[in-house]
């Protein structure tokens, strides 16, 4: 396991019904194809050794007893590997013939699973020819050589690794009221495979999906379905070979549908990011209901994991790939922070919303949430007072572009230059104005912040914060500056999707010169025009050249704070998701910034102002994030600096 991801597979093998040894031969072609992937868990369809369709053929002794012999000959092929592989078959117990999932490993059967849910009803006849697992009796069977372990209460456990743990359920008892999965998650299992053989029929794939990410994300785990591909009989079914791997609701892989021929869907599960939510969300902890399973030890597979990973890691995993849903994100996003502004304007009896406007991202979101909450409480947009502060950085773009914006929405516009008042304050406490050091400009923060609160007690209004969650985790806001106000809307929204949220805004609500105004916002650098600007009269302070970009840094605070991942593992994750784009040395260099100022800057996070939450992550101190303003970054360092 490589920064704990675990290589899984679910494999569909062209077959013919009833045919055992020609089916056998399929099977253990793609176990070889599996191993050649250095796959560590394979996990094939329903009665896949037989074939599911086999109907009263079911019944016979010759396929029975042939079925046992070719478990025992795929059991062979798995010799000398540690991949574990899973397979269906039918198996007489104590003279009743059960419908089994049996897994084999290194050439030996380590346990078997039969199905709980036969369904009994439409096309599904199961109950003619198999016994459900509750009638079962025995805990243990011969097969071969070998006395196996055998029922729904055997949970797998890597020897000397406890977090490597697999249940198995068949097709049917996941569609159960409470599938058998649910219970192995609360015994510890993060690996769920399912055998299937699920018919198919018009909009039964889109439920099949939905089921399938549902359960991975109630059991927060890693979620493996095979089913039975064209191959089967289409006497009165047709049956199209979905695979599917997610991880706690989100699918990893799934397979065209609709073919014959062999198939391998292959992807890498993260068990580190699974035990890491789980030890945040607990799933179903409570002793009442939970049943007893025996533990069967497997070997632990090789850690044979090659550089390259199957599986995609997102570049921006706060904005979703797909344009409709980018749009529905956004809306959304708007509607939360608009309604979370209109709920405190509304609680504190405020009629004006005060807000300062420098022409950049950040005060842009805020202003438009301001102005729709205007709109929902039903006052004039006048009633947002938009005050632009020009001071030392600030250039012609920038100010023009707060001036238009204001005018354009009709809010009530005030201009205020801060350069008088920071020089007589310079002057008081004797600081040179020509050291442009932090004193120079975290005194303009100030000072903009002072005139925001003053003026909001002037006109009984509320202070509308504009920093963003990518400025809170990497502490880039000056505090009791900017890092103030008396409500933060876009606190949970990091740099990235602010910029895409204004974006989407310009393109559907906004009107022909206000798209304009946002269009030339979202292509100005990113600063806080703290520092007198170029000769030429362009930012010279760009923030993403100080601290690296927002995108590398918004990535490492999703996959720290959602996935749990740790230095080592996030420059990992990065290197994949940025190749071409930044190479390894950089990445590491932005990283150690990123973790120097994550924790250093905890303070100021620690007395945030109230903002909504909008997505996973959030660093409140009231909600998501606890953490004392003085630890240590040391352990992070020293194991980023061993990559």
């Amino acid at each position: 396991m490589k920064y704990g991801f675990v290589r899984v597979a679910a494999a569909s093998p062209g077959l013919r019904v009833a045919d055992v040894n020609f089916n056998t031969g399929n099977i253990i072609g793609l176990i070889e194809e599996a191993k050649r992937n250095n796959v560590e868990f394979v996990v094939f369809p329903e009665l896949c050794v037989t074939g599911y369709t086999c109907g009263d053929l079911f019944m016979k002794d010759t396929l029975i007893e042939g079925a046992k012999e070719a478990l025992f000959r795929i059991a062979q092929a798995t010799g000398g590997s540690k991949m574990v592989t899973v397979v269906g078959l039918p198996l007489l117990i104590s003279g009743r013939l059960y419908n089994c999932a049996i897994a084999i490993q290194n050439g030996k059967i380590i346990g078997v699973v039969p199905k709980s849910y036969l369904p009994n009803y439409n096309e599904f006849y199961e109950g003619r020819w198999f016994t459900a697992a509750d009638q079962l009796d025995d805990k243990e069977i011969r097969l071969g050589d070998g006395v196996v372990p055998v029922g729904t209460d055997l949970i797998f456990m890597a020897e000397g690794r406890e977090e490597i743990k697999f249940g198995i359920e068949i097709c049917e008892d996941l569609w159960s009221l409470v599938p058998p999965s649910c219970y192995l998650a609360q015994a510890g299992a993060v690996l769920l495979f399912n055998l299937s053989a699920s018919s198919e029929a018009v909009c039964k794939a889109d439920f099949r999906r939905d089921l399938v990410k549902s359960q991975s994300s109630r059991c927060v785990a890693a979620y493996v379905y095979s089913s039975a591909n064209c191959s089967e009989s289409s006497t009165d079914l047709v049956f199209s070979g979905h695979l599917l791997i997610a991880e706690n609701g989100n699918v990893l892989k799934e397979s065209e549908r609709f073919y014959f021929h062999n198939k391998l869907e292959i992807a890498d599960v993260d068990l580190d990011r699974l035990s890491y939510n789980r030890r945040i969300t607990g799933p179903s902890r409570r002793k009442s209901g939970i049943r007893e399973f025996r533990v069967v030890h497997f070997e632990q597979p090789d850690d044979t994991m090659p550089e390259a990973i199957h599986r995609s890691i997102n570049r921006n995993p706060f904005i979703p790939a797909d344009k409709a849903d980018m749009d529905i994100r956004c809306l959304e996003i708007l509607s939360m922070q608009t309604c979370g502004l209109v709920k405190r304007m509304s609680h504190t009896g405020s009629k004006n919303a005060v807000i300062g406007i420098s022409g950049g991202l950040d005060s842009t979101l805020a202003f438009i949430v301001a102005i729709r909450a205007m709109k929902q409480l039903g006052l004039p947009a006048g009633n947002v007072h938009a005050i632009t502060m020009p001071g030392f950085g600030t250039t012609d773009r920038t100010y023009d572009n707060a001036i238009d914006l204001i005018r354009e929405f009709d809010a009530t516009l005030k201009v205020i230059d801060i350069k008088e008042a920071c020089l007589k304050h310079f002057d008081d406490i004797g600081h040179d104005s020509d050291v442009h050091d932090l004193t120079y400009e975290n005194s303009q923060a100030r000072e903009r912040t002072q005139i925001l609160m003053d003026y909001a007690n002037k006109i009984g209004g509320l202070v509308v914060g504009t920093g963003d969650l990518s400025e809170l985790a990497l502490g880039w806001c000056t505090y009791n500056g900017d890092h103030m106000s008396m409500y933060a809307v876009n606190a949970g929204i990091p740099k990235t999707l602010v910029r895409c949220i204004i974006q989407w805004y310009a393109d559907n609500e906004a009107g022909e010169n206000i798209r304009k105004i946002l269009h030339d916002i979202l292509d100005t650098p990113v600063s806080p025009e703290l520092l007198p600007p170029s000769e030429t009269g362009q930012i010279a302070q760009k923030t993403e050249d100080i601290l690296g970009p927002y995108e590398v840094h918004d990535f490492f605070l999703f996959y720290m704070q959602s996935w749990g991942a740790g230095p080592g593992k996030l420059l990992f994750l990065a290197e994949h998701a940025f190749k071409g784009r930044y190479s390894g040395e950089q990445l590491k260099r932005w990283l150690t910034v990123f973790l120097k100022r994550f924790f250093s800057q905890q303070f100021k996070r620690s007395c945030l102002p109230d903002g909504p939450k909008v997505g996973t992550v959030s660093l409140s101190p009231r909600g998501d994030w606890r953490m004392p303003s003085d630890a240590s970054v040391d352990l992070w360092l020293a194991e980023l600096e061993e990559k």
